[in-house]
């Protein structure tokens, strides 16, 4: 196919060319009707590409095939037999996803270090949650994906399961064997879904972790906006074999997607697409050598532990992308969430990810020269201020087993429970009606109809006191929980 075509950008300026005047959505009319005080800060331009694809980009018969042209070129770029772009990010599209493989009520196994986003979508399609645990690695406190083996044993307890969906990469960057779990759920002909957020990047060049097209997963769904070149909101679908029907999964889309799509959201997809396949490689390098670059030197720096490819020589993760840089900065006796904050205040550098344990800073083709040489000083001015971050109460990291949640009832049907709320002092033992993640990454720490343990909510008090944000629980201090009511 001729990747030097782009059929939403060449859509979008040839709509410019024409001067077409719009007589219905959006109402700024391509910006004469913004306000000037919105355009001094987002630009004109912004408005002028915000364009209807119905009686915009394409006619109200979409005879010009825009969007098509622009997926077909995405499927074949990635090596999928079809690609669909979505606009409402990947926590929309994975709950599309899900639902095209099981329905209400129908098993389907899931990574337990899911985001709350999945966690959000078992509600919502009302499936039966069947929990693949994560490798925990209780040195670092950090949840590795699920191995192979332990999804075939998930399987043969539950043959009636519809399929399986994987995390890989991790927030961390640490990857699942997807090669080996796509046989797993083959032996049983079912279906594996791939979150693969943090991997739309990985098709591009050889030194990264395998793509999950290449790896014989059936559906993948990509975050382009999070390692790649669009903005925020960008999502793809990409599919291949027959265990999940495209025209399901383009009526499941349908259903939860939305009707008035971004065209600034499939036109930055769209260029996305033609820079990796035109240049992608040779920026790929650089971004690579520039990481290494990043690591060797914040290796150097005393009190910083970078993770790196031992944690797939100790077997816990099968892979790591080394364009996420992962820092443990417990050594300067300070959590990840101080050093984030401290970097952001001091020094103006706002990484991607913090929590107890580390920091996270992710390294793509648009680093330069100066941004690397800013995050390596910003580390260093860390490390030497790091005894002048006031200490703040330990957060108490449970024991790995301690995150196991026993699931006594289905998360949707705890949802929708009657609840009350009750003292954190009383809600040992009782059933959640909530979900409970501490944010960033957000993952629940405690899931609907999982019952509640003194351990977990030891946890979850002393990070709040730490200060950790926990934005989804009904009561963010974590004083008081939803819990289902008793009869």
């Amino acid at each position: 196919m001729d990747h030097s075509r782009a059929p939403v950008l060449e859509a979008l300026q040839e709509f410019r060319r024409r001067g077409d005047v719009a007589y219905g959505p959006p109402g700024h009319k391509q910006g004469r009707g913004a306000d000037p005080r919105v355009v001094d800060v987002v630009g004109m331009d912004v408005f002028r590409s915000d364009v209807l694809g119905l009686n915009g980009l394409d006619d109200r018969r979409q005879s010009q095939g825009v969007l098509s042209q622009a997926q077909e070129l995405m499927a074949d770029a990635v090596g999928a037999t079809e690609a669909f772009f979505s606009t409402c990010g990947s926590s929309l599209s994975v709950k599309t996803a899900m639902l095209a493989v099981a329905g209400p009520g129908e098993k389907m196994l899931l990574s337990r270090n899911a985001h709350k986003s999945v966690v959000a979508a078992v509600v919502v399609n009302g499936v039966e949650p069947i929990w693949v645990h994560p490798k925990f690695d209780a040195e670092r406190h950090l949840a590795h994906p699920p191995e192979p083996e332990d999804v075939r044993n998930r399987l043969r307890e539950h043959p009636d399961a519809k399929g399986m969906l994987l995390i890989t990469p991790t927030d961390w960057g640490t990857c699942a064997d997807v090669a080996g779990v796509a046989r797993a759920c083959h032996e049983f002909d079912v279906p594996l879904i791939v979150d693969e957020a943090w991997g739309a990047h990985l098709p591009f060049h050889p030194d990264l972790p395998a793509w999950g097209m290449d790896a014989g997963a059936d559906l993948v769904v990509t975050s382009v906006h999070k390692m790649g070149g669009a903005i925020e909101q960008s999502s793809v679908f990409h599919l291949q074999y027959d265990r999940v029907a495209s025209e399901v999964l383009r009526q499941r889309e349908d259903l939860l997607g939305t009707t008035s799509a971004s065209t600034l959201v499939y036109a930055t997809l769209d260029g996305w697409r033609r820079q990796m396949v035109e240049h992608g490689r040779e920026l790929l390098d650089t971004a690579l050598a520039r990481a290494r670059r990043v690591r060797a030197a914040a290796d150097r720096l005393p009190g910083l532990r970078v993770m790196g490819r031992e944690v797939v020589d100790e077997g816990l993760a099968a892979d790591l992308d080394p364009l996420k840089i992962v820092i443990d900065v417990r050594e300067l006796g300070i959590s990840g969430m101080q050093a984030a904050e401290w970097l952001r205040t001091n020094r103006h550098v706002d990484v991607g990810g913090s929590d107890t344990c580390r920091i996270s800073a992710s390294i793509t083709h648009a680093d330069d020269d100066a941004t690397e040489h800013l995050l390596v000083d910003a580390l260093r001015s860390l490390v030497e201020k790091a005894d002048t971050i006031e200490r703040q109460p330990p957060v108490h990291l449970p024991e790995p087993s301690a995150l196991e949640l026993e699931q006594a009832m289905l998360p949707r049907d705890a949802f929708f429970a009657p609840v009350e709320h009750v003292p954190v002092e009383r809600a040992a033992g009782r059933i959640s009606a909530e979900m409970v993640s501490p944010y960033p990454p957000g993952v629940p720490v405690i899931a609907p109809g999982e019952v509640i343990t003194a351990e977990v909510l030891d946890y979850l008090r002393s990070g709040v006191e730490h200060g950790v944000l926990i934005p989804d629980a009904a009561d963010s201090s974590v004083r008081t929980l939803r819990v289902v009511a008793r009869p």
